[in-house]
């Protein structure tokens, strides 16, 4: 049995090593920290990660597949995309502020500025400026169209792949989540149950209890930052849109929505989508919605 911590690399010597008939574990970082006895050295590390894979209720990271790791490759180019694409709206916006031109918050509206921006000659913008506008002009649409190219693949990838399909069916999950979540936990083997899934994503109360009693605090934000960001998205477009007298879920969001939070009834929301996601990955059933009681 070999032990290797989960980072750059790790999923890749996983499979080299299963293989050659091998029996290989990964384990994350976080994990093994509480193994290391004193000052940090390779021999120390190596010996925490042989204790900490030894433990019968360890938990570990599955290695993911080729096809996993291209799926994530995809979303980590997308959304260094996007923060690029923000970051230039930004500068362009805080640019023209600085000329006293000032626009709505919506990039569509400054989209829709720029044209007469660009070409009109009584604005107070210097010839320099004016070309570092163009600059910034083609950087956007270049970043747009980068965007929308990952975007049509990540449309292409969830309607083949067979398990993106069938929790495309549940509210707030699309091509870009159902890519997400299958790229990150495969078909769910890795949890025993929904509610492991969704407190590997950080969207559980963070707990702090002692002498029997019992604190919750706000979310434990832990996991996977990217799925949990992306999937509480997509649980604020379905509190938000979803028609709750015509849905079964639609009752249970009424009443927590009468006495929590917008914010808590989202993130509750996301919850929920994530169990059941997980539900229909590890079963290989279809979507089958139902009444939830309150």
């Amino acid at each position: 049995m070999i032990g290797l911590e989960a980072c750059s690399g790790a999923h890749f010597l996983g499979r080299a090593l299963r293989k050659q008939g091998l029996e290989v574990r990964l384990i994350a970082a976080q994990f093994v920290k509480p193994f290391v006895k004193s000052n940090k050295n390779d021999f120390i590390d190596a010996e925490a990660i042989a204790e900490a894979v030894e433990r019968k209720n360890m938990r570990f990271v599955p290695i993911k597949t080729d096809d996993q790791l291209d799926l994530q490759a995809i979303h980590r180019v997308r959304d260094r995309l996007v923060s690029r694409r923000t970051a230039v709206i930004n500068q362009i916006r805080a640019f023209l502020l600085e000329r006293g031109l000032v626009f709505a918050k919506r990039p569509a509206q400054l989209k829709a500025a720029m044209a007469d921006v660009r070409e009109n000659a009584e604005a107070d913008l210097t010839p320099m400026m004016r070309n570092l506008i163009n600059v910034l002009w083609e950087e956007w649409k270049i970043v747009d169209q980068q965007i929308e190219e990952l975007g049509d693949a990540l449309e292409r990838i969830s309607a083949a792949d067979a398990g993106c399909t069938r929790i495309r069916k549940i509210p707030g999950i699309g091509p870009v989540v159902a890519t997400a979540i299958v790229a990150a936990i495969g078909n769910g083997a890795a949890f025993r149950k929904g509610r492991e899934f969704a407190a590997w994503l950080g969207i559980v109360p963070r707990q702090y209890s002692t002498g029997g009693q019992a604190r919750l605090l706000g979310i434990s934000k832990r996991g996977n930052v990217y799925l949990r960001k992306i999937l509480i998205h997509g649980a604020r477009a379905a509190v938000l849109r979803i028609k709750r007298d015509r849905a079964p879920i639609g009752a249970w969001l009424d009443r927590l929505d009468a006495r929590a939070h917008k914010n808590i009834v989202i993130v509750a929301m996301a919850n929920k989508i994530a169990r059941i996601a997980w539900a229909v990955l590890s079963s290989g059933n279809e979507y089958r919605p139902a009444a939830v009681p309150a």
